[in-house]
């Protein structure tokens, strides 16, 4: 498998750009429904027929799903996890584990292979602020995905990522003064998007991508249409569409002009779509699932032209 080559033509296959995000909750109502939690009682059990329901109604209409694996951690869950994405690759979906890894080069060696041969994910999520040291262990995986943050739609990414630094060419430095010639300055997503562009330059590339992708929220269309014109091959994984208030409208700049280039994932607005709509019992949760995604596909491909 090639996780870039793989999720285009998934993409183009059917005609979806749309990830399903699994977020599994059990603590509130209009969450995983309580029939399950008073039938299985385990959590492992409640949530893998959970996710089972969801992919069995909705596998045809979508090329990828993307599990958070701190809601698997919260309740002791991780064989769910790993059922569930032995599941989705038997219905021949691809996988993103959204773990967000970040760490020393010898930690993010074990993250790596805890990623790819453990839980056997197709794609991770990775926050580079550690700088290239922890990220180079998950690009010896050549044929696995990875979504660097860049720009995350959660409103305080703000505090850190829209700063400035300062890029300084030439110094010259005496016992007396500093000199600068042409300070840069940029603000901290795009110096992100920067070294992703040059992480990823020599990799394989298919379609004119590579399997070094990026993060940017779908609620900063402005952000999205700047990191885009930075990083023209990789893939943008957009989260924030729907109940974070993201729109169709807004993720255009993600994409080129046959529709690829970005990977749009929604989480609550699709798997808890029957707590939102009233003609579906808490039994038809993964036919309210599949409505949700059918309408998501029609407005997003109007305005990406897939």
């Amino acid at each position: 498998m090639n996780f870039i080559e793989d999720v285009i033509q998934s993409i183009i296959d059917k005609r979806s750009v749309v990830c399903m995000g699994l977020d599994p909750r059990l603590d509130k109502e209009g969450e995983i429904p309580q029939f399950l939690i008073n039938e299985l009682e385990d959590p492992n059990k409640i949530i893998l027929e959970f996710n089972k329901t969801l992919i069995d109604n909705t596998f045809d209409l979508i090329p990828v799903i993307k599990p958070q694996i701190a809601f698997y951690e919260k309740y002791e869950a991780l064989n769910a996890l790993k059922n569930t994405i032995k599941y989705a690759h038997k219905k021949d979906l691809l996988v993103i584990l959204d773990s967000k890894r970040n760490d020393i080069g010898s930690t993010s060696e074990a993250y790596a292979y805890s990623t790819f041969k453990v839980f056997n994910a197709d794609a991770c999520t990775l926050n580079a602020y550690l700088g290239i040291d922890g990220v180079k262990p998950f690009l010896e995986y050549k044929e696995r995905g990875k979504f660097i943050l860049v720009k995350t739609s959660n409103p305080s990414s703000k505090d850190f990522q829209n700063i400035f630094s300062a890029n300084i060419p030439n110094i010259v430095e005496s016992k007396t003064e500093i000199k600068v010639d042409k300070i840069t300055l940029e603000r901290n997503y795009i110096k992100m998007a920067r070294l992703v562009y040059d992480w990823g330059n020599k990799l394989d590339q298919f379609s004119g991508f590579h399997n070094l992708g990026v993060v940017v929220g779908a609620t900063f269309p402005e952000e999205l249409n700047a990191v885009r014109k930075v990083i023209r091959n990789s893939f943008i994984l957009l989260p924030g569409f729907g109940a974070q208030g993201a729109t169709a409208d807004d993720i255009r700049s993600g994409f080129n002009q046959n529709g690829l280039g970005g990977i749009v994932n929604s989480s609550r607005c699709i798997i808890y779509a029957y707590s939102k709509n009233k003609k579906y019992a808490p039994n038809k949760f993964g036919e309210a699932a599949r409505e949700k995604i059918v309408e998501m596909n029609q407005e997003i491909n109007k305005e990406i032209n897939l």
